[in-house]
C-alpha cells in the first residue's frame, strides 16, 4: 500500500487496461488541448456575459433587456450536444465546411508547427463557443439579478444623491459585489477544465480528456478512471481554496483577520 502511494506521488498512475499504456502519458497528451478549449470557452463566456448582464440590469425592462433575457433562456434550455449537432449540420449544408475535430486531415497526426497552430485556431472557435453558450446564458441571468439587488440598496441611493457619477458608482461597488457568484464557482471551473463537456467532445470528435474519461468508465478501466476521479477531486479542493481567497480579496465584508 505504501509503495502504491509512493508511486502515485511520483506520477505513476498505473497502466491503462484498454490502451496498455501508462495512464499519465494518456492524460498528459490530451491535457493541453482540453485546457485550451476550456479556458477559451470560460473567457469567451465571461467576456460576453459580464457586459450584457450589466447592461440588462441598468436598462431593466427595456427592449434589449427582454431580447437578452429571451436569448439567455434559449441558451440555457438547449443542450450543448444538440447545439453542436445543429451547427455541424448548418456549416456543412450551407457552407460545405466540416467542423468535426480540432485539426484538418493533413495536420491531424503531423508534429506541432506554426501551421498546425494556425489550423487549431481555425477549428477551436466552434467547440469553445458551444461549451461556453450555456455558461454565458446562466452567468447573464445571475449577474443581472445580483446587480439589480445591489442597485436597490441604500448605499447606492446615498452615493447617487451625493452626486457620484453613474459609471464610477456602478463599477466601484455594485458590480464588484455582484460578480461574487462568478468568483465562488471557480471551484467548479477547475475540474471542468479537465473533464470538459464530455458529450460535446464525443459529438465533435475532439481529442480531449472527456471522451477518454467516458471510455474508461464504460470499459471499467479502473486505473484510468480512478486517476481521473482523483485529479478531479484534487482540483475541486484547490479550486474551492482559490475561490475563497479571491472572494476574500474582492469583498471586504468576508475578509478574515
Amino acid at each position: 500500500m505504501a509503495s502504491g502511494c509512493g508511486a502515485y506521488w511520483q506520477g505513476d498512475l498505473g497502466k491503462s487496461f484498454i490502451y496498455n499504456r501508462p495512464v499519465s502519458s494518456l492524460i498528459g497528451e490530451r491535457l493541453a488541448l482540453t485546457m485550451t478549449i476550456s479556458i477559451c470557452s470560460i473567457l469567451l463566456s465571461w467576456l460576453i456575459a459580464i457586459p450584457i448582464g450589466i447592461f440588462s440590469a441598468i436598462r431593466q425592462y427595456s427592449f434589449f433587456d427582454y431580447v437578452f433575457t429571451f436569448v439567455g433562456f434559449i441558451g440555457i434550455s438547449i443542450p450543448a450536444f444538440l447545439l453542436a449537432l445543429l451547427l455541424m449540420f448548418g456549416t456543412y449544408e450551407y457552407f460545405d465546411v466540416t467542423v468535426v475535430g480540432l485539426f484538418s486531415s493533413e495536420f491531424a497526426v503531423a508534429p506541432w508547427s506554426f501551421a498546425k497552430l494556425l489550423d487549431l485556431m481555425k477549428h477551436i472557435w466552434l467547440p469553445a463557443f458551444i461549451i461556453g453558450v450555456a455558461g454565458t446564458a446562466g452567468t447573464i441571468r445571475v449577474l443581472r439579478g445580483c446587480l439589480l439587488d445591489e442597485l436597490g440598496k441604500q448605499y447606492v441611493i446615498a452615493a447617487r444623491a451625493r452626486g457620484v457619477s453613474e459609471w464610477k458608482l456602478l463599477l466601484k461597488y455594485p458590480v464588484r459585489l455582484a460578480i461574487n457568484p462568478m468568483l465562488s464557482t471557480i471551484g467548479w471551473i477547475l475540474p471542468a477544465v479537465i473533464s470538459g463537456e464530455v458529450i460535446v467532445s464525443v459529438v465533435l470528435n475532439l481529442p480531449t480528456t472527456g471522451p477518454l474519461l467516458l471510455e474508461a468508465l464504460e470499459m471499467q478501466d479502473m486505473y484510468l478512471a480512478g486517476s481521473f476521479i482523483m485529479i478531479l477531486s484534487a482540483l475541486t479542493v484547490i479550486g474551492t481554496v482559490v475561490s475563497d481567497l479571491i472572494l476574500a480579496w474582492s469583498d471586504p465584508r468576508i475578509r478574515y483577520e
